[in-house]
């Protein structure tokens, strides 16, 4: 019988995420370190005998900024229609693997950090302290002049309630591939897609989040109401 999937993937390293910089409208490039391992991601995960078969993908939705297009890029899933920011098809007609359409989606995006941008989180645990604002947990704070728990889980939601619909609920217990593909990718960030398993499972923000997702080494796998994450290179 069919258990149709959710796969998440955080983008490559770059050097914010590297130095532990909050990236979340800022555009940063991958590292050569993190493209590299995002490459052996790719061999080492993605093909027919691999965890994520392309040719089982029903959709692949990715975050706007380029980190995570890239990212998608480099796992080299072979989709068959030219990604919507290439100006041309990349993939060889011999080399494609998936008929999965790729969206860009806003409500996959990071989490919009407002006045903590580009801060390491000791610097913004240091300016609290001079300010008297006391610890900070993102989980239940927020950001100042960003988005708040709330913000997130309604875009989340929303996103959720999306994947479910399109692709999940016709498969749902029918028998394998009677129906056509039916797990599905996403390509984001490290604190969305953290809340986005938190979500998946209908578990509030508010209680803290202790899935870690490494840039360049973790993907979650996500079926029903379930959770599990793998670490790779």
């Amino acid at each position: 019988m069919t258990t149709p999937r959710v796969f998440i993937i955080r983008h490559g390293e770059t050097e914010w995420s590297l130095n532990g910089r909050h990236t979340g409208t800022t555009e940063l490039p991958l590292t050569a370190n993190g493209e590299k391992r995002i490459r052996a991601t790719g061999r080492a995960l993605v093909g027919d005998d691999r965890l994520i078969v392309p040719s089982q993908l029903a959709h692949i939705y990715v975050s706007p900024r380029k980190r995570a297009q890239r990212t998608l890029e480099l796992l080299n899933l072979g989709c068959r229609d030219k990604l919507p920011w290439q100006e041309q098809q990349q993939t060889k007609e011999l080399d494609v693997r998936t008929n999965a359409k790729v969206e860009i989606a806003e409500d996959i995006r990071e989490w919009d950090y407002g006045d903590y941008e580009g801060l390491t989180s000791k610097t913004i645990r240091e300016q609290r302290d001079n300010s008297g604002e006391g610890p900070w947990d993102i989980w239940r704070d927020g950001c100042p002049g960003g988005e708040s728990p709330g913000d997130i889980t309604k875009r989340l939601d929303r996103l959720i309630d999306d994947i479910r619909s399109r692709f999940h609920e016709r498969s749902i217990g029918q028998p394998k591939a009677s129906d056509g593909p039916s797990d599905v990718l996403l390509v984001a960030h490290g604190h969305i897609l953290r809340a986005f398993a938190m979500r998946w499972i209908k578990r509030e923000l508010t209680e803290g989040v202790s899935l870690l997702l490494e840039a360049t080494s973790t993907i979650a796998l996500m079926s029903l109401q379930s959770c599990e994450y793998l670490m790779t290179n």
